[in-house]
């Protein structure tokens, strides 16, 4: 019966991995943005002012980061079906504990940082494990696609927030949309286990055809079969790939976090929307990120099999993330709020074009250390978010708005020189120190 329902995948089992890790994807994001839906009514009714939701927000990042590295590790030790499953318990509960604080409670704030500190250890396996997945299951000529898929879940999540936690702000209170994010999450990490596989070996529903053709298209010595050794850290944190790669993810988590904390609080009490407008126009920069993602992904696969994984991957994010840079600067200047928000989010879809090209590479250079090594990237992007959060606003209050997507943009420019260091064939490995013991 379970078999039946997946035969028109047949051959191509792989991508309803991908497709549910898309939906997780979106999950995950709307766990963590509807906080910042929320944020007014979570300020009223706990006497928070901006400074300390940012430390609200930067709590959940900070968390987030700080696990990054471990939670791929474990990805790469116990197998992301496990490790994601876990994962998405464990942020279900933290965010219906975000529910449960009393208003009347004694040092809320204390107990309001600890939960989503706590929430963002939870969080923090989603896309290493992720990565592991691609890395076993999406040969290398099309993991922009798939990278580029998952991704465009952060935009779909983050773009369907806006409207549902409103509506449910509005009509039940704020703490009814953590409870439902809550139920929803355990609901994906339920289907996930049951569907889901570490490798196409071990899924009784993939065809040997398939197998076949996911195993020649991994890198050498990374099939399915092959050694899983996990890299040792002073391997990947002495690559300056991987160092590149980390500094640019940096500059991208910088910018795309404005998004996810303030743009919303932005628009309504900067621009003077008022709560539905801002709802509205809000979604606009994760469509951009949900369009531009996968296409990004396409465009990078293209390029790379016609002309290799410098241009597909480098040239691809490169350019992308130097054209959000002039976006930002012009769309803070826009003196109309609605042309503004428009070309922000054109910022923000710029910015999520190269989305595929970090995730891919460091599934080409960590294999089956695929979890370790972006994880290290993923930590550097989360660390910015964490500033980002509690940055932005100080800024705004001491330079104005306009200095605080003016700093994003500049870091955009920093992010896209990165690049242009990295080469994507050299795949990490223990030769550059010794190598493997091979029996």
């Amino acid at each position: 019966m379970r078999v039946a329902m997946f035969l028109p995948l047949r051959g191509r089992f792989r991508w309803a991995l991908v497709g549910w890790m898309f939906a997780i994807s979106a999950i995950a994001y709307l766990d963590r943005v509807n906080i910042s839906i929320a944020g007014h009514s979570i300020q009223e009714e706990f006497r928070l002012d901006n400074i300390q939701l940012g430390w609200v927000f930067s709590a959940f990042v900070a968390g987030y980061a700080l696990f990054q590295a471990p939670g791929g590790r474990l990805a790469d030790r116990f197998g992301p079906r496990r490790i994601l499953t876990l994962g998405t318990v464990w942020w279900a509960v933290f965010t219906a504990l975000t529910a449960l604080v009393p208003s009347g409670a004694a040092k809320a704030l204390l107990v309001l940082l600890a939960v989503r500190f706590a929430l963002g250890l939870g969080e923090a396996v989603v896309y290493p494990s992720s990565n592991r997945l691609v890395a076993a299951w999406i040969p290398s000529q099309d993991r922009g696609v798939a990278n580029g898929v998952i991704f465009a879940g952060v935009g779909a999540g983050a773009g369907i927030t806006p409207p549902l936690i409103t509506y449910i702000l509005l009509n039940y209170g704020w703490r009814w949309s953590f409870w439902i994010s809550a139920t929803i999450g355990l609901v994906a990490g339920a289907v996930w286990f049951a569907v889901a596989r570490d490798r196409p070996g071990q899924h009784p529903w993939v065809s040997a055809e398939e197998r076949r053709h996911i195993a020649a298209g991994l890198p050498p010595e990374r099939t399915e079969d092959g050694p899983t050794r996990a890299l040792p850290w002073r391997v990947i944190l002495g690559s300056k790939d991987v160092m590149a790669v980390s500094l640019s993810y940096f500059c991208f988590g910088y910018v795309a976090y404005i998004f996810f904390t303030w743009f919303f609080i932005y628009l309504n009490t900067v621009r003077r929307l008022d709560l539905k407008s801002s709802s509205f126009y809000g979604m606009l920069p994760f469509i951009a990120m949900a369009t531009c993602s996968p296409l990004g992904g396409w465009i990078g696969d293209r390029l790379t099999k016609r002309y290799g994984k410098r241009v597909g991957r480098c040239a691809v994010a490169c350019a992308s993330i130097a054209l959000a840079a002039g976006f930002l600067a012009l769309g803070t200047l826009a003196a109309d709020a609605r042309l503004a928000t428009v070309v922000l989010a054109g910022g923000a879809g710029a910015l999520y074009l190269s989305t595929s090209s970090f995730w891919s590479v460091t599934a080409d250079l960590g294999g089956d250390s695929a979890g370790s090594v972006s994880g290290v990237m993923n930590m550097c992007n989360q660390t910015a978010g964490a500033i980002t959060a509690s940055l932005t606003p100080w800024i705004a209050a001491h330079f104005g708005w306009t200095a605080s997507f003016l700093v994003a943009a500049a870091l955009c420019v920093v992010g896209s020189l990165a690049w242009l260091v990295v080469n994507p064939e050299r795949q990490l490995d223990m030769n550059t120190t010794g190598g493997f013991d091979k029996e």
